[in-house]
């Protein structure tokens, strides 16, 4: 079945000498794996290599046999032209860990619009403002909202927040919970958009903290889900 959707770019690996395998989300199936042949030789082809870096927004043209096999893209274009996002270290940190975030927490074939627009949204934010060492905590939490486990906040006044129920309360049952100052900055994510996010002021470690146990309730939540490996290179840019 031939079929025209916007893509993100999700992961991308070298397949062989000349070809490559792309991983993309796409609005119309969700997520599919491509098999892009000869790209890495091809001067005269339409399809280039630096199209399928981590998180483009593209518009492909591609063929889907829908049978659990590589798919075919027979033509693309960029769909939104980022200014920034590949070129500045803090954001091309940060692209390349929210990529493998992505990458290791959706796996659905199918469409799911109201996701698709989050992410088409929330990265042109980020390419279009400067302020941005919360904007990883915000997206990550606003993400669960898509897959499934977005935080219960009927008890928002607790104490704590225990990572393994998704809930406040004030004893945890287990020893993966979020407290003290990393709860009150917690809080104030779960109650603000990217625009009011830099009014939100933390120390270095308090980020890490958040983030690292952020990146757990995935771990606790994602059947499979593995820690991104470039998590220690996302702290360093940051601290």
């Amino acid at each position: 079945m031939q079929i025209t959707t916007k893509g993100i770019v999700l992961s991308t690996l070298k397949f062989g000498d000349t070809s490559l395998i792309s991983r993309i989300y796409t609005a119309s199936d969700g997520l599919k794996s491509y098999l892009l042949k000869g790209v890495l030789t091809s001067k005269k082809g339409k399809l280039k290599a630096a199209y399928f870096q981590p998180l483009m927004q593209l518009e492909i043209n591609a063929i889907h046999k829908n049978k659990g096999t590589l798919e075919s893209i027979r033509d693309v274009k960029v769909e939104y032209h980022y200014q920034s996002l590949h070129t500045e270290i803090a954001k091309n940190s940060m692209v390349l860990f929210l990529s493998e975030m992505l990458s290791n927490a959706i796996r659905e074939e199918e469409s799911n619009n109201e996701l698709f627009q989050f992410l088409e949204a929330s990265l042109q934010w980020l390419d279009n403002h400067d302020k941005i060492a919360n904007f990883h905590l915000l997206f990550l939490l606003n993400l669960t909202k898509y897959l499934g486990f977005y935080p219960d906040t009927e008890n928002f006044s607790s104490n704590c927040f225990d990572l393994v129920d998704g809930v406040f309360v004030d004893l945890p049952s287990s020893n993966s919970f979020i407290t003290d100052e990393n709860l009150v900055l917690f809080k104030r994510l779960l109650g603000t958009n990217f625009d009011a996010i830099h009014d939100i002021t933390m120390k270095k470690t308090n980020r890490q903290e958040l983030l690292k146990s952020i990146v757990l309730y995935f771990e606790l939540h994602l059947q499979g889900f593995r820690k991104p490996k470039s998590l220690a290179v996302l702290n360093e840019v940051f601290s």
